[in-house]
């Protein structure tokens, strides 16, 4: 909820500050427009913003787990780390309570300390010392080294001056004390806003392990590989899609007895989830390759088809009753009617099913893969490297965001006419 409330006032910030000092010494004729709100033409990406948003989560990331990279003054409280100290008061039988002093070291996520050397005093309830990770909580036995234990009635009944009981706590300047239902303290260290390493790794630990990777490889595999055999089984997948899925749309949009015979598999099959179909394909292909590019062609042929039948749909019949009366065959409507008009809907439709196949083959390659994006993912959250797991999905993003770029760039060399009627 705080990273989102920072997240919402640095949007808002930015907006307004763009707005004041940027938008007022530009010329901007979109507002000469005579329609401009609901005018797709009018809006464009604010590549400021566009910077600002990046900028913002780095941001974010790097100051909630403590990153190097950002300047130390912005960075979250983090958790205590040092020495701090706690008086407990303990009573026993046929004896005054007695205090004594113990001194916790809160050591570095990550790292090894032993307890710090204590004098252990001169009355019956001796000082003592412990160590605790940062982000961890122990178990702490004052009662260890007194001269009367718990079978001479040893009960700890305050903190720093605070009464305690079992299942009630007491706060400190450095955490949270609490006591367990045996009388055991439970030293808690605050934790702070931070996020520990093993949850979110900060971002120069991610490009760290990244670099150990694409130099060392991981599982016998180069980080290369790994990324070309997910391209692979993504790209083979997505063109058997579109090679039956295109066909298919165009024979459902031109034909009413093809819509009426596929359209209720392919509407059943489009809202049915890829990652549904994987022990299917499984009992029919195996947990080879095979099986992981039929996945992925079932999860673009859908989405191909319905993009085709659409692109089909939407051609104007006053264009094609105009290469009618100009004498053209059905070959030639098809030819330069039909299919030009019928290609940004296709094009489109080839963006998301992209985008389904690489959000379908980290599952795909969850199935006996050896090499791979996903595999390198799923191996490394068994053994919470979260680094590992992070620096996968921002390398599927990455590609992925790279594709979507060069099919738009496709998209603008092959479709030049597109949005212009």
């Amino acid at each position: 909820m705080i990273v989102l409330l920072i997240y919402v006032a640095i949007f808002a910030g930015a907006y307004f500050l763009v707005k004041l000092l940027v938008h007022r010494g530009t010329r901007d004729f979109t507002a000469r427009k005579t329609v401009t709100f609901g005018d797709e033409s009018a809006v464009r990406p604010n590549r400021i913003a566009s910077v600002v948003s990046v900028l913002s989560i780095f941001l974010l990331w790097g100051a909630f787990t403590g990153s190097a990279w950002v300047p130390g003054v912005l960075h979250a409280p983090g958790p205590f780390t040092g020495d701090a100290q706690f008086t407990y008061t303990a009573t026993a039988d046929g004896v005054d309570p007695d205090d004594a002093t113990v001194t916790i070291r809160v050591f570095a996520a990550g790292t090894q300390s032993d307890p710090p050397p204590v004098d252990p005093g001169t009355g019956w309830a001796r000082n003592d010392s412990d160590a605790i990770a940062a982000w961890r909580s122990g178990l702490v036995r004052v009662d260890r080294n007194d001269d009367l234990g718990r079978d001479a009635g040893h009960r700890v009944i305050a903190i720093n001056g605070q009464l305690i009981a079992p299942g009630k706590e007491v706060l400190t300047d450095f955490g949270r004390i609490g006591m367990s239902p045996k009388g055991t303290l439970n030293v808690e260290p605050a934790k702070g806003w931070q996020m520990e390493p093993i949850w979110l790794p900060p971002p120069e630990a991610v490009v760290a392990r990244m670099i150990d990777i694409a130099r060392n490889g991981y599982r016998d595999s180069t980080l290369w590989e790994h990324l070309g055999w997910s391209l692979f089984r993504v790209v083979a997948g997505f063109f058997f899609g579109a090679l039956a899925g295109i066909p298919l749309g165009y024979a459902m949009g031109l034909s009413d007895w093809f819509r009426g015979w596929f359209d209720p598999i392919v509407e059943f099959m489009r809202p049915v989830p890829p990652l549904a179909l994987i022990p299917l394909v499984i009992i029919w292909a195996g947990i080879g390759e095979t099986g992981k590019i039929i996945l992925l062609f079932l999860a673009a042929l859908w989405i191909m088809a319905i993009a085709a039948r659409s692109g089909v749909s939407g051609v104007s019949i006053s264009k094609v009753h105009a290469a009618y009366s100009l004498g053209a065959s059905k070959a030639q409507i098809m030819r330069h009617v039909i299919i030009p008009n019928s290609l940004p809907d296709i094009f489109t439709g080839a963006r998301v099913a992209m985008g389904v196949c690489w959000g379908t083959v980290v599952a795909a390659e969850l199935v006996a893969a050896e090499k791979g994006a996903g595999m390198m993912i799923m191996v490394a959250s068994k053994f919470q490297l979260t680094d590992i797991v992070i620096m996968g999905i921002i390398l599927i993003g990455v590609i992925g965001f790279g594709i979507d770029m060069l099919m738009r760039a496709a998209e603008r060399a092959l479709v030049p006419w597109r949005g212009k009627g």
